[in-house]
């Protein structure tokens, strides 16, 4: 992983480590750490001023696609290919809580400006709105695909096509379309 002078297109230091793709960055609010998750199943935190690697947080199960700190700096969220988010004390590495009801992929992670709440985004079409101290989603939020619902058992004249697309809008069909 490097880091550049985006005003002189100069490589400032290289950071190693990972074992895996780094997949997400984020500075914490001093600037003086950076957090990283990897394909590795990792997040590593690096001083800056030393570019060393201070932690590594093991927990996920899978890639670690996204990593975001509190307006404090305190805490790290981590959201996972494992359909978890987790949130780490950052001065002692320690996971505090694992935050489990996405049923795919998260793939963003995002505290509010006063670090109570935070945001999850997955591939399983939803946000979820998490408390940070209890750890309980406060509210998921999903918008509804086009035919939501909509039964097309029996209707003919459509191609494989075009019942494929409907099934992802959110139509349903017992039939197979093997």
């Amino acid at each position: 992983m490097r880091l550049w002078d985006i005003s002189k297109a100069q490589c400032l230091q290289v950071l190693r480590g990972h074992t895996n793709w780094v997949w997400t960055v984020a500075f914490s609010p001093d600037g003086q750490t950076l957090a990283s998750g990897s394909g590795d199943h990792t997040v590593k935190l690096w001083d800056l001023s030393s570019s060393q690697c201070c932690k590594t947080l093991q927990g996920h199960n899978s890639r670690v696609w996204s990593v975001a700190f509190n307006p404090q700096g305190k805490i790290l969220a981590s959201g996972s290919s494992d359909h978890t988010v987790k949130l780490w004390e950052l001065s002692s590495g320690q996971c505090l809580q694992t935050l489990q009801g996405h049923t795919n992929l998260v793939w963003s992670v995002a505290f509010s400006p006063d670090g109570q709440t935070l945001a999850s985004g997955s591939q399983d079409e939803t946000i979820k709105l998490w408390d940070v101290k209890t750890g309980k989603c406060l509210k998921t939020l999903r918008t509804q695909r086009p035919y939501e619902g909509m039964n097309i058992t029996g209707v003919k004249g459509l191609t494989h096509a075009q019942l494929s697309t409907l099934k992802v809008l959110g139509a349903s069909d017992s039939l197979s379309l093997g």
